[in-house]
């Protein structure tokens, strides 16, 4: 899924888009990628010569599934209001276990666990090379921008 299609349903932007591709979805489930790329400005200040990318990053990119996630289900679903979009409201635990480097790629994914009203409910984990990375579980409430 080009990043066209990605910035069509969530309102981030590079610098601060943290999924490059979808690569599986269904009406509860994703699964997105990113490659972290070697030249961010962010690894002169994180870890100089030892370059990791912020575990803060990494839950962004696992929010930023769900949020494709959702606003995907919103997009087919008149009835779930699609002009609304997802924003978060809390991150229930983070546990990281595995630091990510530059130029490794991410592989997120999210499952829909609940959804009370206007709010979602997610379990996230984020893997490098089939090894979780990051476990997170986390909420985004519906909002009219």
């Amino acid at each position: 899924m080009s990043e066209n299609i990605i910035t069509s349903l969530i309102p981030h932007r590079p610098p601060f888009l943290w999924v490059d591709k979808i690569l599986e979805e269904s009406k509860d489930f994703i699964v997105a990628e990113k490659k972290i790329p070697e030249n961010l400005d962010i690894f002169d200040g994180h870890y100089p010569g030892r370059p990791l990318m912020p575990g803060v990053l990494l839950c962004e990119a696992i929010f930023q599934t769900g949020a494709l996630l959702i606003s995907s289900v919103l997009e087919k679903s008149e009835d779930m209001g699609a002009d609304k979009i997802p924003v978060l409201t809390k991150i229930i635990g983070a546990r990281f276990k595995r630091q990510v480097h530059p130029g490794e790629t991410v592989r997120m994914s999210v499952k829909l666990t609940e959804t009370i009203a206007s709010v979602c409910f997610f379990k996230g984990t984020a893997y490098v090379n089939g090894k979780m990375a990051v476990k997170t579980e986390f909420s985004c409430a519906l909002v009219t921008p």
